[in-house]
């Protein structure tokens, strides 16, 4: 990236930070949310990019390393594809980043890509099936989760996708089963995180309420920038009959997370409630 780009991009930065400040209303701040995912997206395409082509280079200086001191003649090209598990893994951050913006279709492509480089790479499996299920094909995000638990049984996010596909298909028990063994668990912090989010919308969509609470509350612990677990605790306590406890919630999602689309979701909760409106009873997930 040249000095110029990046001055350029940080002086737009500069006036979405301003526009913001001038006049905090929810047209500005959603238009600010937009201007910010497509800088995002402009820069994050840039550096995956750079990043490849750094790995590539380091890559090929390895390769001219190895034949020096090993004096091993070129690759023919009947020679084997190898796997590139360094160049896998830019791709596996990228779909992870993808999927928190909610770009699943971008995020499936990146992990795909991943997969080509490293197969059966059991982090990026367990990515594009969970970015397969948001993108509303359960039945091929199975297939993923399924190959990856046939390889690694105790794999803990594959599992957690696993309840997240069961939930989606409001198999509640198998959901409890997949979810609560990954919490008992607790092996890998993001499983764990997202085990509880998920466990409390079994709960919220059985109508238990007041048992939805923890599970939200304890993925707000682990993960305090969850915006979506926010958004939910604040339902799950007003239908509670919590109110100001639920307000509270979707203030703390609004201000912790002022620029993403969860926080804007929670600022018109406070819209609706305050007028007098209903809260909605159906799910986003």
């Amino acid at each position: 990236m040249s000095d110029e780009w990046l001055n350029q991009w940080r002086a737009e930065l500069q006036q979405i930070r301003t526009a913001v400040g001038e006049a905090p209303n929810d047209e500005t701040r959603a238009e600010a949310l937009r201007r910010l995912a497509s800088l995002y997206r402009r820069a994050d395409t840039l550096i995956g990019g750079a990043t490849v082509l750094r790995d590539e280079v380091r890559a090929a200086a390895e390769m001219f390393r190895v034949r020096d001191r090993r004096s091993v003649p070129p690759p023919s090209d009947a020679d084997p594809v190898r796997e590139d598990r360094l160049g896998a893994s830019t791709y596996i951050e990228k779909g992870w980043h993808l999927i928190t913006m909610g770009d699943y279709s971008g995020a499936i492509q990146a992990l795909q890509r991943a997969l080509e480089l490293a197969p059966g790479e059991s982090q990026g499996g367990a990515l594009l099936g969970w970015a397969q299920v948001l993108d509303g094909q359960p039945d091929l995000a199975m297939a993923t989760l399924a190959g990856v638990l046939e390889r690694d049984p105790n794999h803990p996010l594959a599992r957690v996708n696993v309840g997240l596909v069961y939930l989606k298909q409001r198999s509640f028990g198998e959901a409890i089963e997949h979810l609560s063994r990954v919490i008992r668990n607790q092996s890998d912090r993001k499983a764990l995180l997202y085990a509880h989010y998920y466990l409390g919308m079994v709960y919220f969509e059985r109508g238990m309420f007041g048992d939805a609470v923890p599970f939200f509350e304890q993925a707000l612990e682990l993960g305090p920038n969850l915006a979506e677990a926010c958004y939910e605790l604040g339902r799950a306590l007003w239908f509670a009959d919590r109110p100001d406890a639920a307000r509270s919630a979707w203030r703390v999602g609004a201000t912790t997370t002022a620029f993403s689309a969860w926080g804007t979701r929670c600022r018109e909760m406070l819209t609706i409630v305050d007028a007098g409106g209903e809260v909605p009873r159906t799910s986003l997930v």
